[in-house]
């Protein structure tokens, strides 16, 4: 069987390496792929990920059998409903499911018609509308969101007034992140602990995966801008037995009942980002694929057959099927050039020295004609760890990372810490 993965990051890498396990994968695509992917996959950087069309020719022409679009641009663009129509199985939502992340407001409204806890929120579609309501808003910090997608840094966190006033005006009238900002959701400033948790979902059943636990910021102690993502630990110490009986009750199912009542079942990976707060979990957001890089740190931990899995989302099943998950903690280092989230370099030979057991996953390299491979984005590489213990999986993920080096790279030094201090006792 021929796979086609649409994406070109650390998520794309893992989820390739995943499905390449299954004897039954002859070769396996990548639109555009990466450096990292190019060792045993067959890439094609001439095409972009949201060039659906040309990608379905690509598709029909190299006789790809399944497909999985991971990233979200493509997702929220219809990759599916293309690729199926041609007569392509794939893994992954349609376009009106992906409405779930492509759009804050239908999300935001999606919970509050089907009473699905999360923060409280006002959606407003012009500045001026938004400034006036801020003039009377008194409870801060407050959230502001753009509507659409914009590479996981639409959030903006004011602590005041002027700062809120400020990032509507940034959002909305700036364009900081193009249409994205045409609409605004501001709401309630949660607090307590965050929990990832992905889920292979089928439109009726929900399995939820291990729970994560993410480092958005960019530097040390929570502090520097936000990013995609600079490191994870799994299984997330915060999220208890408890906690995730009652998040399947009161907003995985409903969730998935609440898009079927909506006309659009969502099949693939749904994303809850979660805050565990006094009054019990919330939903933050979701997302319409895997989360980049908790996928990288969940998958390593499944023991059942990926690509079985992801058949029996799109075909049904799910509900029959045992998905056996690694008694081991994970840990994620994201390795990045210096000067990310914002300008960096690229183009810069990276050294891979002794990584011993550790898995790396390439998100922003490309692998030139003499076989270099070299930085080619912010997020660089993943380096991934297992261990009995979460104190382990850390200090491998570590000691790996540090094998590693390319000019102006940076890590954070305390993914994890966090959740090693939820465990004492």
């Amino acid at each position: 069987m021929n796979i086609l993965i649409i994406g070109a990051g650390g998520r794309e890498h893992a989820i390739a390496a995943a499905l390449a396990k299954n004897p039954a994968v002859e070769t396996i695509y990548a639109v555009p792929g990466n450096g990292g992917m190019a060792a045993f996959c067959e890439c094609v950087p001439e095409l972009k990920a949201t060039q659906l069309e040309e990608i379905r020719e690509f598709a029909l022409a190299h006789n790809v059998r399944f497909a999985v679009p991971a990233a979200d641009d493509p997702l929220v663009a219809g990759a599916v409903d293309v690729l199926e129509a041609a007569g392509i199985a794939c893994f992954g939502p349609s376009r009106a499911a992906a409405r779930i992340e492509g759009s804050k407001v239908f999300s935001k409204n999606l919970m509050k018609q089907y009473h699905i806890p999360t923060a409280d929120y006002a959606v407003f579609h012009e500045s001026a509308a938004a400034l006036a309501y801020l003039e009377e808003y008194e409870t801060y910090p407050v959230v502001l969101k753009a509507d659409g997608l914009a590479l996981g840094k639409g959030v903006i966190i004011a602590q005041n007034r002027r700062e809120a006033q400020d990032a509507v005006r940034l959002i909305m009238e700036d364009k900081k992140f193009g249409a994205s900002g045409s609409q605004i959701v501001i709401e309630e400033f949660l607090t307590g602990p965050e929990v990832t948790v992905l889920s292979f979902c089928d439109g009726e059943t929900c399995v939820p995966m291990v729970a994560s636990m993410d480092h958005k910021r960019a530097r040390d102690n929570d502090e520097g801008l936000n990013t995609g993502g600079m490191g994870v630990v799994a299984p997330n110490p915060c999220y208890t037995p408890e906690i995730a009986a009652r998040c399947a009750e009161e907003i995985f199912a409903p969730t998935l009942a609440a898009m079927r009542a909506e006309g659009a079942p969502f099949k693939g990976c749904l994303y809850f980002g979660l805050m565990l707060t006094p009054h019990g979990p919330r939903v933050i957001e979701y997302n319409c694929r895997f989360g980049d890089p908790e996928c990288q740190t969940i998958l390593p931990l499944l023991e059942s057959d990926l690509l079985t899995v992801m058949r029996a989302c799109r075909e049904g099943g799910l509900a029959g099927l045992e998905i056996r998950w690694k008694a081991a903690h994970a840990c994620c280092v994201v390795l990045a050039s210096g000067g990310y989230p914002e300008q960096y370099g690229t183009g810069y030979p990276i050294c891979f020295g002794d990584t011993g057991e550790a898995i790396v996953y390439h998100a922003g390299t490309k692998r030139r004609e003499d076989g270099a491979v070299v930085t080619a984005g912010g997020r660089v590489l993943n380096v991934v760890a297992l261990g009995a213990g979460l104190r382990e999986a850390v200090e491998a993920a570590y000691r790996a990372a540090g094998q590693i080096t390319f000019q102006d790279a940076f890590y954070r030094r305390d993914i994890g810490q966090r959740a090693l201090e939820a465990l004492l006792p």
